[in-house]
């Protein structure tokens, strides 16, 4: 089962020492494990449920106050992982949903979330890089489909307080597709 652990850290020294102990608590790989602004460091591990679940509880153990979010995601869809790391393979946009978060962990069970509500493709989920902290995610279908998984990707980071913003547009300028791909 494709199991993700998340840990997301308001300090990189610390983000970096627990991402150690993530390393020697459990038998996971790491995905993404690096510093993303605002002075944020963040680490994505990837493994069997219960090596993940260790690792990501000795993140937080470690990370103590430091740690803004968190999350373990068992049987992650196959979108989520490549989207994380702009490795998508759309070609055509159809309508476009964007997702929008105050987190990283909660943007990507939010996009999880979308991506199995409803028979859309993943474009990208953006990790904090040069937006303040903030994350988004960006996806495309038909305008029904769209709409459902950016209904479901919305709730999670309402439930969670950490959402920013949602649009679904149902026909993006042709000129605009050419900068989201």
């Amino acid at each position: 089962m494709r199991t993700i652990g998340f840990v997301e850290f308001n300090s990189i020294a610390k983000g970096i020492e627990s991402a150690d102990a993530m390393l020697k608590t459990g038998q996971v790989e790491i995905i993404i494990s690096r510093p993303i602004c605002p002075g944020k460091y963040i680490t994505m591990v990837w493994g069997d449920v219960a090596a993940v679940e260790s690792a990501v509880k000795a993140g937080v153990a470690k990370g103590d106050i430091h740690v803004i979010d968190d999350f373990v995601l068992p049987n992650v869809h196959p979108q989520v992982i490549p989207a994380c790391s702009a490795g998508s393979s759309v070609v055509e946009v159809a309508a476009l949903g964007v997702l929008e978060s105050f987190s990283v962990a909660t943007m990507i069970v939010a996009a999880d979330a979308a991506v199995k509500a409803g028979d859309v493709d993943l474009i990208e989920i953006r990790i904090g890089m040069g937006l303040g902290g903030k994350s988004f995610t960006t996806l495309t279908g038909d305008v029904a489909a769209v709409n459902s998984a950016v209904e479901a990707g919305s709730k999670i980071a309402a439930d969670k307080g950490f959402l920013v913003q949602q649009v679904v547009i149902p026909s993006p300028h042709k000129n605009l597709i050419s900068s989201i791909l």
